[in-house]
């Protein structure tokens, strides 16, 4: 999959008349008598911020029983981002890590088993509140919980191995009789809360180097990285970054790489595969290049566009280049330069690309990745703020959208759970 820096997503499209049909389907069915389903209801939760990485906090759950009857026991799911984890566990818990799966994040989880009744209106807090610890990774994380009736599961995204914990039961008090506000402050069985930490992220970019005669194609890969420390998660279904590539002159694209939109026929802007990136993780673009003309060295401009990067602090590896050695021609053979200083032809201007032209780090001799851009700047860093990208229709130039639909089973109250998941995009070669 991709999230473009353009256009916009196509997603949930169709949904409504796909419910209805199934609606219309369960009509036909005989309704069965059964039991309503129980009305639990998880409290607001209060965000967290500021938190230093390694460290820990907690933060108290409540639940309500809203329905007319007693609920003989409960199942209680706390779920967190991937810089946070359980600081302490509980042996009525069992701990796994849910995988990231097509839009979503990995998340660390605990399921946790509360083998006492909730009586109706009563509203219940655990025994004492929950202990997280922020990660070195800490940044941009959350916190969901959820209460219900049915052991959950991992779902679709599949998990590691449960590893039940090894300290006091987590156990849960009644707090009293619930008021109109406690109804109010308890409105649905899940909730959740925002966690940040104060952290920084290092993006960087690195370009290429390469050398072709006229007529001969050739592959340059500008690379984008997140040197950490922190794990960034952007806006859902928003590319977390965007990457301005310029081409050089005297080359045209033959093939660009298919996270990336053209411009114009110099200029592309390129998306990341997911709303977060990992400490380490990153994307590859590979452009196929024709050499149209010699006219020696040629450079193009790399840099960052798109949402604003205030956790980054290093602004020297922030733009790169890439270089094409294309010979030279009759009128420059005396030469030792090249004209790569000059703005790529047929671009709409090289805003943004005019500073730091000397990431001299990005362009290696061997023609590989090039090498890492330099890490010496503390300046503060951070992209002109642009227009992010939406998650846009996946596929490369050749490769249509993958859009996939499944309507979940029919819970007992005739709700209906729609999973509406976009699979991946053929990534450029």
């Amino acid at each position: 999959m991709r999230i473009a820096p353009s256009r916009s997503r196509i997603l949930r499209g169709g949904t409504a008349a796909v419910a209805a049909a199934a609606l219309v389907a369960l009509g036909a069915v005989p309704a069965l008598a059964a039991d309503p389903e129980p009305d639990l209801g998880v409290g607001t939760i209060a965000p967290v911020k500021g938190l230093q990485p390694e460290s820990s906090f907690s933060t108290p759950l409540t639940f309500l029983n809203k329905g007319e009857a007693e609920v003989p026991e409960v199942w209680v799911t706390y779920a967190v981002s991937p810089g946070l984890k359980a600081d302490e566990t509980y042996k009525n818990c069992t701990y796994y890590t849910v995988t990231s799966h097509d839009e979503m994040p990995a998340s660390n989880v605990a399921s946790c088993k509360i083998g006492q009744p909730l009586k109706p209106g009563v509203v219940y807090g655990t025994a004492k509140p929950v202990s997280l610890k922020a990660l070195d990774s800490a940044f941009r994380d959350d916190l969901r919980v959820t209460v219900g009736v049915d052991e959950p599961g991992p779902g679709d995204g599949g998990s590691t191995e449960p590893v039940p914990g090894t300290g006091d039961p987590l156990t849960l008090v009644e707090k009293g009789p619930a008021s109109d506000a406690d109804r109010t402050n308890h409105p649905e069985p899940y909730a959740g809360a925002d966690v940040t930490a104060a952290n920084t992220a290092d993006f960087a970019l690195t370009g290429d180097e390469r050398k072709g005669k006229v007529g001969a194609e050739v592959t340059a890969t500008v690379k984008f990285a997140n040197k950490g420390p922190a794990r960034v998660q952007g806006a859902r279904d928003r590319s977390v970054t965007t990457v301005d590539i310029r081409i050089p002159e005297g080359t045209s694209v033959v093939k660009p790489h298919g996270f990336c939109d053209a411009v114009t026929r110099t200029h592309y802007r390129c998306g990341t595969s997911q709303s977060w990136v990992d400490v380490n993780g990153g994307e590859s673009y590979p452009f196929v290049l024709r050499v149209d003309k010699a006219v020696g060295r040629t450079t193009g401009e790399v840099s960052f566009t798109g949402q604003e990067r205030p956790f980054d602090r290093n602004a020297e590896n922030d733009t790169a280049q890439i270089v094409i050695d294309t010979g030279k021609d009759e009128d420059t053979s005396g030469s030792s330069g090249g004209t790569g200083g000059s703005s790529s032809t047929g671009g709409a201007g090289t805003a943004g690309s005019t500073g730091t032209t000397g990431s001299t780090g990005t362009t290696s001799s061997t023609g590989s990745s090039g090498g890492s851009a330099g890490t010496g700047g503390s300046t503060t860093g951070g992209a002109t703020p642009q227009t992010g990208g939406n998650l846009a229709a996946t596929g490369s130039d050749s490769t249509g959208p993958l859009i996939g639909m499944a309507a979940a089973a029919v819970a007992a109250g005739g709700g209906i759970l729609w999973a509406v998941r976009r699979r991946s995009a053929a990534h450029g070669s």
